[in-house]
């Protein structure tokens, strides 16, 4: 178990990042062209109904006032109320969250599940065929973009076989996981392929050790040194890797919730940006911003768990 100094030390790491996160995303939503008030009054309006809609808003105010009051209330929980929907961002992201973190939860397993048996296979007929084999299929998931591999699944697996719904989400469990099957084997497939290039590599580096020969020569069974040696060991750099490549998930689940008609945070941010809805755009990226800062957090505790040397 990591030291308390080292704990400390990483979640104090996470403040001024923290700060970054703040001032970045309070800037760049102000930078989309684009005025909020324009787009609630319609074209039609006269200056002074839109000058009339900024002051209501508050846009009208200082940007360091503004600014201000956007730090304390977010650290208090309260996001402020969408522009478009006239509701709390907090309860909006309150209902998209569990279908977000539905679809991150699945990706990640999907991805798992597909890395872990292909990369040991992989790494163990290194060179030959089914390696080979593995690598290019791999390497095709890899190199897709998501929205083009969504629409490839959307089409084949969804509209023309009818094996999977085209969009929604449904109402129950069984529902929600049968509707987010493809988006999430969209998601699953080009993290697949890091994660089993990266433990691919690390098992045929472990493999060469001075100590899983050893294991070897003592007669041990060949899954006992696969999974009790190599495995073991190979595993910390693909942890290390896993942790930054949720944030890329997410960054993915954004088209991803689009092209599938997935009503989860990625949605509601696009449709936060076309609306230039700013509380909304604010708080789903603060939000996104916190969650990724804590899984690097629980990587890296993993990896000091796992190698305690990481944390010295």
């Amino acid at each position: 178990m990591p030291s308390p100094s080292y704990l400390l030390t990483r979640f104090l790491q996470i403040l001024p990042t923290l700060l970054f996160v703040f001032v970045f995303t309070f800037v760049i939503v102000r930078l989309l062209p684009g005025d909020p008030a324009l787009a609630l009054a319609g074209d039609q309006a006269t200056p002074e109904q839109i000058e009339h809609i900024r002051h209501e808003l508050g846009l009208d105010r200082p940007m360091v006032e503004q600014f201000a009051s956007f730090v304390w209330r977010a650290l208090g929980g309260d996001f402020g109320s969408s522009f478009m929907m006239r509701t709390s961002v907090s309860s909006l992201l309150a209902e998209r969250l569990p279908v977000t973190g539905l679809l991150t939860l699945m990706a990640a397993a999907m991805a798992l599940f597909l890395a872990i048996p292909a990369a040991i296979i992989s790494a163990i007929r290194r060179n030959r065929l089914s390696d080979q084999i593995i690598r290019a299929v791999f390497q095709i998931g890899l190199s897709m973009p998501a929205f083009y591999l969504g629409l490839l699944l959307l089409t084949f697996l969804g509209a023309r076989s009818k094996l999977f719904p085209v969009g929604g989400y449904g109402e129950t469990m069984t529902e929600h996981l049968y509707h987010l099957f493809l988006p999430a084997l969209t998601l699953a497939l080009s993290l697949a392929a890091v994660l089993m290039r990266s433990l691919r590599a690390s098992m045929i580096e472990v493999m060469e050790a001075e100590y899983v020969v050893f294991a070897r020569s003592k007669g041990l069974r060949t899954h006992a040194v696969i999974l009790n040696h190599i495995l073991r060991n190979a595993v910390i750099s693909t942890v290390v890797i896993f942790g930054p490549t949720i944030g890329i998930l997410l960054g993915g689940a954004v088209v991803v919730e689009v092209v599938f008609a997935v009503p989860g945070m990625g949605r509601l941010m696009i449709d936060a940006i076309y609306a230039r809805d700013y509380p909304v755009i604010q708080g789903v990226a603060l939000f996104i911003s916190l969650f990724v800062m804590l899984v690097f957090l629980a990587t890296d505790i993993a990896v000091a768990v796992l190698d305690p040397r990481a944390s010295k």
